[in-house]
């Protein structure tokens, strides 16, 4: 009798360790990972010493992985696998969790400081070159750290505060880390709490569009209003955008709230005179959901204002996230009379090459160019360049945060067309931009002349 083919003697304990461990690396898989946690909290129980447990997700892998193909991207976690796999001592362990997330378990690292240096070691290993068939990559990564001190914390509480530690190290750029502290976690609640009081104003409509005042900086005639959202809770008080905007983003909120904003935003624009038009911000998050542009044209179509007089604003940010989708949605609003604006320009990584490869109606330069215009000489000369740029290629210019007559001087003095700031008004609600719109119908418009 022929022995049984041996693929097909396969133990129990065989099968128990293909559970446990991922099939594209040969890592220990979540699975895996949690069992050593608990093994070690149960070895630990009577004397309950500290240990160290992170997770490290690769920084920008998703493009790579789109320009080099799914192959290539599975042979670059081989690679980072084998890295992280010989970076541990023979006490800790090291295991694959997600897509390009990794998860580590120091059993000997004692305190918060030690679990950083550790965890910066993994970092700068991972940060040299990968060979892809005849071309090379490079990868950074953020981790989140969190350590074991009483029998009360589980492994999926220590997953859970190093994930949150994750959260934060992404926030603060590429290639950091962070150790999760008490502070953190209150700040976390925090931004639960906003979140779920953002979501009930959303769907009760309570967020406001705020209109501040464009103009022509020769003549101070306004042109048109930028659409700010404003926010207040009756138990929260007024929140700063700078807290909720990002927090939508975050949260998968920012497309109900856009949608909110800009109905009522256009709503209270079609009551201005004809020749205003609106401007109104996109978020990344919606330069990469397809159905953009529909949502836009849907609102234009129930509310009846004229496309034509709606302007779009991007950041160069939002751009980068998926080019290809913003351009499809870029076109698909311009083809219907929406003009697009390039806003914050020359705070982003490859402006010049975003002109060339999109086609934008008008550009914004960025206030901290504008801010010291004055006793700045590099800023002056960026700006001068920007502007002779934009006429070269028909582009509108607006200068943000102009809050000095001077300021706005010497932006009429370099040939910039339009300004908005504070000089010229602060955003205000629908009722009170009406009363804007009135005592500007009343002054007759202001030539400035600079010598």
């Amino acid at each position: 009798m022929q022995p049984a083919p041996a693929y097909v003697r396969t133990t129990a304990a065989d099968q128990a360790d293909y559970a446990f461990t991922d099939a594209l690396t040969g890592l220990g898989n979540m699975r895996r990972f949690f069992d050593k946690i608990d093994r070690l909290i149960d070895e630990r129980a009577e004397d309950p010493a500290p240990f160290a447990i992170g997770v490290l997700d690769l920084d920008g892998f998703k493009p790579i992985n789109d320009l080099f193909g799914r192959a290539a991207g599975d042979e670059i976690l081989q690679q980072v696998a084998l890295r992280l796999r010989a970076a541990m001592d023979e006490n800790s362990t090291v295991t694959r969790i997600g897509a390009d997330e990794f998860a580590f378990l120091y059993p000997m690292v004692f305190s918060e400081e030690a679990a950083r240096e550790r965890t910066r070691l993994l970092i700068e290993i991972l940060s040299a070159p990968y060979d892809v068939g005849h071309r090379t990559a490079r990868l950074s990564a953020s981790a989140g750290c969190s350590l074991y001190y009483s029998e009360d914390e589980t492994s999926e509480v220590l997953l859970n505060k190093a994930e949150t530690a994750l959260y934060q190290a992404k926030r603060s750029g590429r290639g950091a880390v962070v150790v999760y502290t008490r502070e953190m976690e209150d700040a976390a609640k925090r931004v639960t709490h906003i979140e779920q009081a953002l979501r009930r104003a959303v769907a009760a409509g309570d967020v406001e569009p705020h209109f501040q005042p464009i103009v022509d900086l020769e003549t101070r005639r306004t042109v048109g209003f930028e659409t700010l959202a404003r926010w207040t809770d009756r138990d929260l008080g007024p929140v700063s955008p700078g807290v909720f905007i990002p927090i939508a983003e975050e949260r998968g909120i920012i497309g109900p709230l856009s949608q909110l904003v800009l109905r009522k935003a256009t709503e209270a624009a079609r009551g201005w005179p004809s020749n205003l038009f609106l401007s109104f911000n996109l978020s990344p998050s919606q330069l990469v959901d397809h159905n953009t542009g529909l949502q836009i044209l849907s609102i234009l179509e129930r509310t009846g204002f004229d496309p034509r007089r709606l302007e779009i604003e991007i950041t160069e940010t939002g751009l980068m996230n998926d080019p290809a989708s913003a351009q499809r949605i870029v076109e698909d609003l311009r083809r219907v009379g929406i003009r697009v604006s390039l806003d914050d320009f020359g705070t982003g990584q490859s402006s010049l090459g975003r002109l060339r490869e999109f086609q934008f109606d008008k550009l914004k330069i960025d206030r901290a160019f504008v801010s010291s215009i004055l006793d700045d000489r590099p800023s002056e000369h960026i700006i001068r360049a920007i502007l002779a740029m934009c006429e070269g290629l028909g582009m509108d210019v607006v200068a943000e945060g102009i809050e000095a007559e001077a300021q706005a001087d010497r932006l009429v003095q370099f040939g910039c067309g339009g300004g908005q700031g504070f000089l010229f008004g602060r955003p205000c609600d629908a009722d009170a931009t009406l009363g804007y719109l009135r005592d500007s119908a009343a002054r007759p418009p202001l030539r400035k002349v600079v010598g």
